[in-house]
């Protein structure tokens, strides 16, 4: 499959007013399929998964680029996209455009022809080269959507600027026992990229903690003309998997052409925040932090019209179930749970009602019967496991509250 290519814009804008964003332009990965998530994305992606009410997982990176600046952005989608599209094109697009700016759709198969789509994260940018060429940009920000995070681009693109580097990925410190989740870079005093791995089995020790590494966040910011060159030469490499992860970003650091912008304190206004939900633990955990009064970064309902969907379902609403029950749980907006039943640590998913009298959450054992249960202690409940334990289960007559199972699943 060849990638589209025009010709090299003959120059670049400079940016406007001292705004680096005014001249960068946002390419939104959401193609993402999600599948530790396993069945919450068997329907849709997982950036269009439900998270803290009738919100969306994407709706952070998307409410994050507005608040920055970048009024222009291109959403590459791909993995079951129906519901991601309609929420892009209902709730999003309109603020783009009230900004001054832009939200096209570039869905994978209609633009390389084929049912698979783009085959990489990289590739993605490279089949949009004309629609990138188009808007001129001195600056690609490329950023993925399925990302529960809170983050001011522009002191990134300030410091993308100020380094002289070609490349700038964003990164976090996280502990070191959990690096094997993520890429591992190493940077030098001056913050150039020193090494990079891929989801190591063996995470390397930052040298001033070894306890912590700098974990990639999957952020990146691009001189437009040389992204171009080397996604270019990316897509003719028979070797390559056209992955920013696996293959743009190391050979990057080879050459020295990398700068690492860490997340830090921003201002009282506006915390940084930054969770990967990709795990069912990672996906409940997360949600239980914006379910008290003190959230730990703003909604991205903040940055939309009135009247465009800023009003989202209350999240509360659809975490307090029946005092006491249930507990340190997620109910999703079309599930929920009966007067009576015990629930704990556990996501219901849309369309699954707990019935009254079934206890979850407090033998792993039983759960593991009919539930997915995560390595963490959550158990995942959709209305199709509840649907195949009811089937299996015989409630004895004379209205006994014992119930038993007639063979294992």
């Amino acid at each position: 499959m060849r990638p589209q290519q025009t010709p090299r814009p003959h120059s670049v804008p400079q940016t406007r007013g001292g705004d680096p964003s005014a001249g960068a332009l946002a390419i939104l990965l959401a193609g993402g399929k999600g599948s530790r998530l396993h069945e919450l994305t068997t329907a849709e992606c997982k950036p269009a998964v439900f998270f803290a009410g009738s919100r969306r997982i994407v709706d952070f990176a998307l409410a994050n680029a507005l608040r920055s600046g970048l009024k222009d952005m291109i959403a590459c989608t791909q993995y079951r996209p129906d519901t991601l599209i309609r929420h892009l094109r209902g709730r999003w697009a309109p603020a783009f455009d009230a900004a001054g700016g832009g939200l096209g759709i570039a869905h994978g198969p209609d633009v390389t022809g084929h049912c698979d789509g783009y085959i990489g994260t990289a590739d993605a940018v490279t089949r949009n080269i004309a629609a990138i060429d188009a808007r001129v940009p001195r600056y690609v920000m490329v950023m993925a959507a399925d990302h529960v995070c809170q983050i001011d681009f522009r002191p990134m693109i300030e410091a993308h600027v100020a380094s002289g580097a070609e490349m700038t990925v964003a990164a976090h410190v996280v502990p070191r026992t959990s690096g094997t989740e993520f890429g591992i870079l190493s940077a030098d005093a001056s913050g150039r990229a020193t090494a990079f791995v891929e989801k190591p089995a063996d995470p390397p020790g930052m040298d001033a903690d070894p306890a912590y590494a700098l974990a990639s966040m999957g952020i990146y910011v691009f001189n437009w003309p040389w992204l171009r060159a080397r996604l270019l030469e990316d897509a003719a490499d028979a070797g390559s998997g056209h992955d920013f992860g696996h293959d743009i970003l190391p050979a990057a650091v080879r050459t020295g052409a990398v700068n690492v912008w860490r997340l830090t304190g921003q201002g009282a206004d506006l915390r940084p925040y930054w969770r990967d939900v990709g795990t069912l633990d990672a996906y409940r955990v997360t949600q239980l932090d914006f379910a008290g009064a003190a959230r730990p970064c703003a909604m991205p309902d903040s940055v939309l019209p009135q009247g465009n969907g800023a009003q989202a379902r209350p999240f509360g609403a659809m975490m307090s179930g029946v005092d006491p029950w249930p507990k340190e749980s997620v109910i999703l907006p079309g599930g929920s749970v009966a007067r009576g039943a015990r629930v704990v640590r556990a996501i219901v998913a849309p369309g699954a009602h707990v019935p009254a009298g079934l206890v979850i959450g407090e033998d792993a054992r039983e759960d593991a019967r009919w539930f997915r249960c995560s390595a963490g202690g959550t158990v995942l409940i959709t209305a199709a496991m509840l649907a195949r334990r009811e089937a299996h289960v015989v409630r004895p007559v004379f209205g006994a509250q014992r119930s038993h199972s007639m063979g294992a699943v």
